[in-house]
């Protein structure tokens, strides 16, 4: 047998590689992010809102390198896109509570009005 030297650049590949292939597939945090980003819609979130275009752009990314097997920068942009659909989702309500807020105070000062004008 004859002894067969390495280069530490093929070493060091060739173990990147093995990583590479040691990822399984982020089916279940796809299935969250989807369900993050369809539930941001539902509450009337879209692209207008940032965070709303930055995770629909980053989950497109991610179901590409699942298409490409580099299930480790797929795991990464699916749970930085449900991250973003969950902020955008958060926006989308606070400013709901704040208008229903301000339609509140306003119906109160009409009331104290009323109630003050009467005799």
């Amino acid at each position: 047998m004859i002894p067969v030297k390495l280069s530490p650049i093929l070493v060091l590949a060739a173990l990147a590689l093995a990583g590479c292939a040691n990822d399984p597939a982020p089916t279940e945090q796809m299935r969250l992010t989807t369900q993050a980003v369809e539930q941001a819609r539902a509450v009337g979130a879209d692209a207008a809102i940032e965070e709303m275009h930055l995770a629909e752009k980053k989950l497109a990314r991610a179901e590409k390198n699942m298409g490409e097997e580099d299930y480790k920068r797929a795991r990464q942009l699916a749970e930085q896109a449900e991250l973003d659909a969950r902020l955008a989702e958060a926006k989308v309500l606070n400013q709901k509570s704040r208008k229903q807020l301000d339609e509140m105070n306003a119906r109160i000062v009409r009331l104290r009005k009323q109630l003050g004008e009467m005799p």
